[in-house]
């Protein structure tokens, strides 16, 4: 059945009501479909397209993630079973509707649609690029002589990450955020550990010497007094917000006990394992006085293991672990095939995937096991 006072293209399809039905035809121009792509979006996404606010990201060999300014989106192909017409509206540029009106013309056939679906950033990538050249001592010493050798060093801008990493600038911020990565020169840089130890011991010997407080830094004193050790001023004010957090209230900053605490577990321990009496004996020699270093502050950055009558303690850290939770979960079971969940949990804390809990995770990638009802589970590889 034909509906009446139908004006022509997508409009008369458009406006076609219930048990209503239009003839539609081949347009004269009908052609070839492969120099076109659908794309499916909801209304938010769609607002950030056609204002511009979206990017696609990702290498010539990487599929293309689309990011909006806080997310990253996969891009994956959905096919059709049922055949998909496109009638352009009968007023489009450079394209005329057939004379008859009583019918609409079809001008393409699309083969299904790209979908996107919200997924975690790619983010491992980052640190393996910042972690090529780290900021060490010796590269700051010659730069403060001035020397401008060559140096052949691959160091990254904002807009080389962002071009590189599959992640939103949102995400790519909290990333450098947690590899603690500093901008200097226009590059982001992690700083060398060996160098950051040097910073930060000599922060708190300032403290020391000039009777500061922990809890209640003054920024300009500490890069001033840094300086003065012939440290950089970004770095001096770098090391108190890796190892601090700012008190806003009095405009001062705070020493946080656990970052310092396991700044120095991590000294200690190096690639070793230690008998855990041994380790917290040499561990708290290390930690500046009026602080506590308690066992509990090092989850997931060591482990302990049980030989014979003695428990050795070794560095197993949250940071060396892939970010997606297939490998993530691959790496956890090859060193330990059967966890304890307190010892799981702290390295999968940081795991974040859209549209799946904790919960669906550990159904997704482990089995459950428990000897009586009221006995710890143990998970091992699904």
């Amino acid at each position: 059945m034909e509906e009446s006072g139908s004006s022509g293209g997508a409009q008369a399809v458009i406006n076609l009501g219930i048990g209503s039905s239009v003839p539609i035809s081949y347009h004269a121009s009908f052609g070839p479909h492969e120099d076109l792509l659908l794309l499916e979006a909801d209304e938010n996404l769609v607002s950030d397209i056609f204002s511009g606010r979206v990017t696609l990201r990702g290498l010539p060999d990487e599929d293309a993630v689309l990011c909006t300014k806080s997310k990253t989106y996969a891009i994956k192909f959905v096919g059709n079973s049922n055949s998909m017409l496109l009638i352009p509206p009968s007023n489009t540029p450079g394209f005329l509707q057939d004379d008859d009106e009583s019918h609409v013309s079809v001008i393409k056939l699309a083969p299904g649609n790209m979908e996107l679906v919200e997924v975690s950033p790619k983010l491992d990538k980052l640190k393996k690029l910042l972690m090529e050249s780290p900021l060490n001592a010796g590269e700051v010493e010659d730069a403060m002589m001035m020397d401008d050798g060559e140096k052949n060093l691959a160091l990254y801008t904002w807009s080389d990450l962002a071009n590189t990493i599959q992640a939103s600038d949102e995400e790519l911020r909290k990333g450098l955020e947690s590899l603690s990565a500093i901008e200097i020169d226009g590059y982001w840089r992690v700083i060398d550990e060996s160098y950051l130890d040097m910073i930060l011991r000599m922060l708190l010997n300032n403290s020391v010497l000039n009777s500061w407080c922990f809890d209640g830094l003054d920024e300009e004193d500490v890069v001033s007094s840094l300086v003065a050790d012939e440290f950089p001023s970004e770095l001096a004010g770098h090391c108190l917000r890796v190892f601090g957090s700012e008190v806003k209230e009095i405009n001062k900053w705070k020493l946080e006990p656990r970052l310092v605490c396991l700044h120095f577990a991590r000294q200690v321990l190096g690639e070793e394992k230690m008998r855990l009496e041994s380790f917290m004996e040499e561990w708290k020699k290390k930690i500046p006085e009026g602080m506590e270093g308690k066992f509990e502050m090092l989850e997931g950055e060591v482990l302990t293991e049980r030989i014979g009558i003695e428990t050795r303690v070794y560095k197993f850290s949250v940071r060396s672990l892939p970010s997606t939770p297939a490998e993530r979960f691959a790496v956890l079971f090859k060193h330990r095939p059967k966890w304890e969940w307190k010892d799981l949990e702290p390295y999968l804390r940081d795991l974040h995937v859209p549209r799946l809990s904790m919960e669906g995770l550990l159904l997704k990638y482990t089995r459950r096991a428990q000897s009586r009802p009221d006995a710890e589970p143990i998970f091992s590889a699904r």
